[in-house]
């Protein structure tokens, strides 16, 4: 791919950078500071957007702040798979800057100005892994969002935010300062470089089998934001966190940079020859299929709204992987396509869950009944996404989830076509009867005691799940974007 040198990744990495210190300036004046959130999100967005055209011609665009080490680079690299990450966490973005302020408010939660600077700095650390050019820049953003988001995951400051926000911190900061740590250096040590490659680093490297093996798990289980069972316990924990946040680690910015980490190890460390020839995909791709069905097993039984999504967010995230995995064209499109595709349903769905709650502080689904008539907007959002999620025409997730299985049969691994068909039941088993009970099944408040304000649906959250919906809606109609960065990675 022929390269051009541009600073606009770097623009794009700190336009949300510098607005959480105009955040952190406006404190005392809440208009302007929340504000100020929405216009650095679309300005995020429009940055990132302009350079898919060239993306989408085969260029690549680069550059290099500064060396650190030989071979050891602080760069940036923006090709099709980085691409397809920062396109999807900066325009949702602009919808979780939008919902933020309605949810906030609505809760007059406290130590809003932090929350809105986190958040900020959150996506800078996204985009800025998106955008890395080797290892070293990329692990760099990764340490920095479990971080960030820290705060995010604590805010509520109780007993329960402590647990949540320690076992989060654990996993995240734990596996990454062992495995992850010694892969890196493994890595340096055995090339020269951290460089990502097309066809991989390690490809023309002469070690045992056994070392680079080991090296391979080091990274999968080091990079454990993406929630590789038994690596996993740290997501469903975080569910403490106000809900736009939840929507940030579990659909754009925490969990999507954990799976991002391994299709950029897969691709571009190992490359497919040489996970094909080691076994790893093959592997890899039991393993996930593992934490697919367990993951949605586990979603089946909870009754907290935003826990069965937590769980759902486990086993979704393994498509991406599994897709990777499997090595096959059809499987590899796949799995990018499921970044967005995820995306935008999840966010939907955990910011219908807070809709709820701020509309009626309701948090079990046996709670549910008959809300939908009182939240119509939310509920109808919640329903279009739940589809999505199942893998239903023509929202998104059913273009994903068609690329696996179609790959899936090419590569005679008709195993795995089993796992996406279970999993997809086991989808609709836990996520239909929710709207079901939304529509369908009598009012029956909490306790028999009626509500003492009436439940009605706030203009903001309401637009804004409206909003995520359809873009999902959007992404199974007129998938051709993404699908074309998709297929400009496998090239």
């Amino acid at each position: 791919m022929a390269a051009s040198e541009s600073i606009t990744p770097v623009l794009a990495i700190l336009v949300s950078l510098g607005a959480a210190l105009v955040i952190l300036a406006l404190h005392q004046r809440p208009n302007l500071r929340d504000a100020t959130s929405v216009i650095a999100a679309v300005i995020k967005f429009m940055l990132v957007i302009s350079m898919a055209p060239m993306v989408l011609r085969g260029e690549l665009i680069e550059y290099n702040l500064f060396t650190v080490l030989p071979g050891i680079d602080f760069a940036f690299r923006v090709d099709p798979l980085g691409m397809v990450f920062a396109t999807t966490s900066s325009l949702l973005w602009i919808v979780a800057a939008l919902y933020s302020i309605g949810y906030m408010r609505s809760l007059n939660e406290h130590a809003q100005t932090r929350f809105y600077a986190c958040f900020a700095v959150s996506l800078s650390a996204a985009v800025g892994g998106a955008f890395a050019a080797n290892l070293f820049t990329l692990i760099i953003f990764y340490e920095v969002l479990s971080l960030i988001t820290y705060p995010l995951v604590y805010h509520h400051e109780d007993e329960a935010a402590w647990e949540g926000s320690k076992k989060y911190i654990v996993y995240l900061m734990g596996a990454s300062k062992t495995f992850l740590l010694i892969a890196v250096a493994l890595t340096y040590f055995l090339t020269g470089s951290l460089d990502f490659a097309h066809d991989g680093l390690l490809k023309a490297v002469s070690s045992s089998p056994l070392i680079l093996t080991l090296l391979y798990f080091c990274y999968l289980f080091g990079f454990a934001k993406a929630a590789i069972m038994p690596f996993h316990a740290w997501l469903p924990a975080a569910m403490v966190a106000p809900t736009p946040v939840s929507g940030l680690l579990h659909a754009v910015a925490v969990v999507k940079m954990g799976v991002f980490c391994v299709l950029r190890v897969i691709f571009h460390v190992f490359g497919v020859q040489l996970m094909g020839d080691l076994g790893l995909g093959i592997a890899t791709a039991y393993l996930v299929s593992f934490t697919i069905i367990t993951a949605s097993l586990y979603a089946l039984t909870r009754d907290d709204l935003k826990a069965r999504l937590a769980y759902s967010t486990v086993s979704q995230l393994s498509y991406i992987v599994l897709g990777a995995a499997l090595l096959s064209p059809g499987t590899m499109v796949g799995g990018i396509m499921h970044i967005a595709g995820h995306a935008f349903s999840k966010i939907t769905l955990f910011f219908c869950a807070g809709s709820i709650f701020c509309a009626c502080r309701r948090r079990k689904i046996s709670e549910l009944g008959g809300i939908g008539h009182r939240l119509p907007w939310t509920m109808t959002a919640f329903f279009i996404a739940s589809l999505s999620m199942i893998g239903i025409p023509p929202v998104g997730g059913f273009i994903s989830k068609w690329y696996l299985i179609v790959g899936a049969i090419e590569a005679q691994q008709l195993a795995f076509v089993l796992v996406l068909l279970i999993s997809s039941l086991l989808n609709a088993a836990y996520f239909l009867p929710i709207s079901y009970t939304a529509f369908f099944d009598k009012e029956a408040p909490p306790n028999g005691v009626a509500p003492t304000a009436p439940i009605r649906e706030i203009p903001l959250m309401a637009a804004t799940v409206m909003t995520t919906a359809l873009l999902s809606l959007l992404l199974g109609l007129y998938p051709d974007y993404f699908l074309s960065l998709a297929q400009e990675v496998i090239k």
